[in-house]
């Protein structure tokens, strides 16, 4: 069983949504999208987030980056910010 669960990492993901606003994460499926993205470019050279990473595989420390709040989701709008 994957440590935290996916309603624990939606929680965190989307704790910062003021009420009303549109949640950042809407399913599972979004989670395993950003949590497999981060573990792609952990597996292309990119640097951990976390500490004692050493013999953890790239995917686990995708998890826990995401739940730790070291990697963030963005919702489209703010993509649009970001790119603009």
């Amino acid at each position: 069983m994957i440590h935290p669960s996916y309603v624990e990492l939606m929680k965190v993901v989307n704790n910062d949504v003021a009420i009303g606003e549109e949640p950042v994460v809407n399913s599972r499926y979004s989670i395993v999208i950003a949590a497999a993205k981060r573990a792609r470019q952990l597996i292309a050279g990119a640097d951990p987030l976390v500490p004692n990473s050493y013999g953890k595989k790239p995917l686990s420390i995708a998890v826990e980056e995401l739940y730790d709040g070291d990697v963030k989701i963005l919702s489209e709008d703010e993509k649009e910010k970001v790119t603009e």
